[in-house]
C-alpha cells in the first residue's frame, strides 16, 4: 500500500486536511485524527468521486 499523502488542495495551516494512500484500495482519513483509523475504498469508487467532484 502506499504511503499517505495530503490533499493539494490543503493549505498546510493545519486546517480541514485529508490525506489519502492510493493502491488497490484507497485509503483517506482526516489529518487532525490520525489515531481514529481511516476508512477504505476501492481504488475504483475512489476514481469517480473525485470525477465527479471534478465535473
Amino acid at each position: 500500500m502506499n504511503e499517505y499523502h495530503k490533499s493539494s488542495y490543503s493549505d498546510g495551516t493545519g486546517g480541514n486536511c485529508v490525506e489519502v494512500a492510493e493502491g488497490a484500495m484507497t485509503r483517506f482519513r482526516d489529518t487532525q485524527n490520525r489515531d481514529l483509523g481511516h476508512l477504505e475504498t476501492p481504488a475504483s469508487e475512489w476514481s469517480a468521486l473525485v470525477a465527479a467532484l471534478r465535473g
